[in-house]
């Protein structure tokens, strides 16, 4: 397989940089997710592993070769790697099995081999029973599953996916992200997976890389950065997620635009503070700290998304689905918090303090 060693890359395009000093491992066999708004940087860095781009400065080393930087470069074709695109990308004139035996065909493979090769791979992504199909009678997470074969089929040591997922409906979606781990699993490749999406990010990575304006905001496992996100554009881009202006003293914080309503703190932040809570960890309690009114609630099934009006904010609670009928609009309820993030009030993200309580 192969591993990815990034150290000190920066990107610009004329006076408009777009990555700033990205530095990391991607390790051997691991699955790297790049997340981001659009436009942070996360496809050129990518594309720069795939040496499509040329980083403005700084090396790239897939395992222990340098293939970018200085005067080095390697171009995509002899780097050993597969790609699949935000679009299918397949002929359609050529059926299932040519489509992905095309890679090899173009390098003159021996046809006993491509038949093993192909034959292998299609049974790896569930389409053997397609082989003769043309890409028009497939559905698109067919043809995105093609699109994969044929990235899988000349056993690269590196896989690199630029949101492959995006033009798909929602349930297929979600069951492609499952169907593309289980595929990583089964070959050890390694992954690097571009998308903004977050809950593909969670459901499918070993680590994340957060990106915004071309910076590593954090990188770490999923469940690291969901719940100890390093800044509050981590938490806001992660998850849903509530700020409150707050004023930290001994043994508590008082949110004054929730008519002056306090919550419990054992943290050392004393004075003005950022409060984030994340409506899940938030409890409809006969006994809870905050008094709100229940403005609205949504049922979705699986959970109640409710609106409760504290003082002039609006909190956001996301109850469980059986309490849907025990929920009354207009009527008053008390919430208990069991879970908060805190952070300093100063104005750089890089420099706030993230506090569990």
């Amino acid at each position: 397989m192969a591993s990815v060693k990034i150290s000190h890359i920066t990107k610009s395009f004329g006076d408009n940089p777009v990555l700033k000093e990205f530095t990391d491992t991607f390790r051997d066999g691991e699955f790297v997710t790049l997340l981001g708004p659009s436009g942070c940087g996360k496809t050129t860095m990518l594309r720069i592993i795939a040496g499509f781009e040329k980083p403005t400065s700084g090396e790239l080393y897939l395992d222990d070769r340098l293939v970018s930087g200085g005067k080095t470069f390697i171009p995509p074709e002899k780097r050993a790697i597969g790609m699949v695109f935000q679009s299918y990308a397949v002929w359609p004139h050529m059926n299932v099995f040519d489509n992905v035996a095309y890679p090899l065909a173009i390098r003159h493979t021996a046809k006993s081999e491509i038949r093993n090769s192909v034959d292998r791979v299609l049974d790896i992504v569930h389409l053997k029973q397609y082989a003769e199909r043309f890409p028009n009678q497939l559905s698109g997470g067919q043809q995105q599953r093609v699109a994969l074969a044929r990235a899988l089929v000349a056993a690269p040591g590196l896989l690199l996916l630029d949101e492959p997922l995006s033009n798909l409906d929602a349930k297929l979606r979600e069951s492609m992200r499952f169907e593309i781990k289980e595929i990583q699993k089964k070959t050890g490749i390694t992954v690097v997976y571009v998308t903004h999406d977050q809950t593909e990010a969670m459901a499918m990575s070993d680590r994340i890389f957060l990106i915004n304006r071309g910076v590593v905001q954090q990188s770490g496992p999923p469940e690291d950065i969901y719940n100890r996100p390093a800044n509050q554009f981590v938490a806001d881009f992660l998850g849903k997620v509530d700020f409150f202006k707050g004023i930290a003293e001994d043994g508590r914080i008082v949110i004054p635009s929730m008519e002056g309503q306090v919550l419990p703190y054992k943290g050392s932040l004393r004075g003005n503070v950022d409060v984030a809570i994340r409506p899940e960890n938030i409890l409809f309690q006969q006994d809870g700290e905050i008094r709100g009114t229940l403005e609205a609630h949504y049922y979705l099934g699986d959970v109640d998304d409710c609106r409760v009006k504290v003082g002039s904010e609006t909190v956001r609670v996301i109850a469980d689905g059986y309490a849907h009928a025990s929920l009354d609009s207009r009527k008053e309820v008390r919430m208990h918090v069991r879970d908060m993030m805190v952070f300093k009030d100063d104005g750089t993200l890089d420099e706030i303090l993230m506090i569990r309580t």
